[in-house]
């Protein structure tokens, strides 16, 4: 009887649709350092995240400061303007 090349390729045991894995738990060892590979990328992700809220509150309030000035120097224009208006 001849084989096809599919039929030796799925024979083989490393290339069969249906193997069996068994499966450890991990080493305790592995695990602890696993977590704290996590941890060790959570703070510097928690320190990246207060920098970047503390650079936008910065330019936030900037922005606030110069939109209160620029509408402190335009309100008494806009008030001579009325009156230039009515008198007019």
């Amino acid at each position: 009887m001849h084989t096809s090349l599919f039929d030796t390729i799925f024979a083989d045991s490393f290339f069969s649709p249906i193997r069996t894995i068994n499966v450890t738990s991990e080493l305790p060892e592995i695990k602890i350092r696993r977590h704290q590979e996590e941890l060790d990328k959570l703070q510097v992700f928690r320190k990246r995240l207060k920098e970047i809220y503390q650079s936008l509150t910065k330019i936030i309030n900037e922005r606030n400061h110069e939109l209160k000035e620029e509408v402190k120097s335009l309100e008494p224009a806009e008030k001579q303007a009325k009156k230039c208006a009515i008198n007019g």
